[in-house]
């Protein structure tokens, strides 16, 4: 556990480091006053937290100095930390195996998200838990898409199945459905297209995808998860509620925390849309594919320790 939160506060150091930046240390020790709270709101709507929360944190620090003025800035994390907590009560989720394997995960997101590099990291996070996985690349409209993940089926073992770029996604799907189970895979983790050459409607070809897989299991995809780019803050949030309302997700993996100052926009998601949160991406290695966890989060991003 104090490796995972270590994980996680070097993830968010970003975030951290633009909070205690502007509010000058706060947090270091120095003692709250009325232009340390001024500063902190100033940084925590920097850091996309959004104005509910943003409100509910200062809410609460600053009636504690009402009743402490000699409050310090540690304490106001401490309290700062809680208040995150009680707004993602539920936002942790566990990926569970399907009644019958493979387990389909369907990796949904816009170009440029991490989508097809988060594909591989949850396959090797799955391989070194013991589970047996097979990755599909049904990305073929982007160019180097399959290729790349490819070189990252290589490079983590990984079983892959694909085809050329420009080929039907939804074959490759059915191919790779009707490969994992006759290889007994317990999951199947399927890289999907974040944008098409042609006209054709994006939300078109994953209902394809869904449909095809249901010809093997009329319960497949079991999970649609949206993968976003952390560094986009609150935009991300409309990101998320149209490819909700279009595809049904659930759940959200949030990538490319450790290279932002916006690590706020997490809260603001589950607030809008409760979509649960699997993982967070935390670094360009494999390893830095992480569960999600509240409790981590809130107290890295305000430099507590766990």
């Amino acid at each position: 556990m104090f490796g995972l939160f270590k994980k996680f506060k070097a993830g968010f150091a970003k975030t951290v480091a633009a909070i205690a930046d502007t509010t000058r240390g706060l947090f270091g020790g120095r003692k709250i006053d009325a232009a340390s709270l001024d500063q902190l709101e100033e940084a925590l709507y920097t850091a996309d937290f959004g104005v509910q929360t943003t409100t509910e944190i200062l809410d609460e620090i600053r009636a504690a100095y009402r009743k402490n003025p000699t409050l310090e800035g540690k304490q106001a994390a401490e309290i700062g930390a809680a208040v995150l907590a009680r707004a993602l009560e539920g936002a942790e989720a566990t990926l569970a195996p399907a009644a019958s394997a493979p387990t389909v995960v369907a990796m949904i997101g816009v170009n440029g998200s991490g989508k097809t590099t988060t594909t591989a990291k949850l396959a090797w996070m799955l391989k070194q838990d013991g589970k047996s996985v097979t990755v599909a690349a049904c990305d073929t409209f982007r160019a180097a898409a399959v290729e790349q993940l490819k070189t990252w089926a290589t490079r983590l073992d990984l079983d892959i199945v694909a085809s050329h770029t420009g080929a039907d996604a939804a074959a490759v799907a059915f191919d790779a459905m009707q490969a994992a189970k006759a290889r007994g895979r317990d999951f199947l983790i399927v890289d999907t297209a974040g944008r098409l050459h042609t006209k054709s409607n994006l939300m078109d070809e994953l209902a394809k995808i869904r449909r095809v897989l249901k010809k093997h299991d009329p319960a497949a995809p079991h999970h649609a998860w949206l993968v976003v780019d952390g560094s986009l803050g609150s935009n991300s949030i409309e990101q998320a509620r149209v490819f909700h309302r279009e595809f049904g997700l659930t759940g959200l993996v949030v990538t490319k925390l450790d290279g932002t100052s916006r690590g706020g926009a997490i809260v603001g998601i589950w607030r809008e849309l409760k979509i649960p949160i699997f993982f967070v991406g935390l670094g360009e290695q494999p390893e830095d594919l992480q569960p999600f966890s509240v409790e981590n989060y809130s107290r890295a991003v305000f430099g507590l320790e766990s």
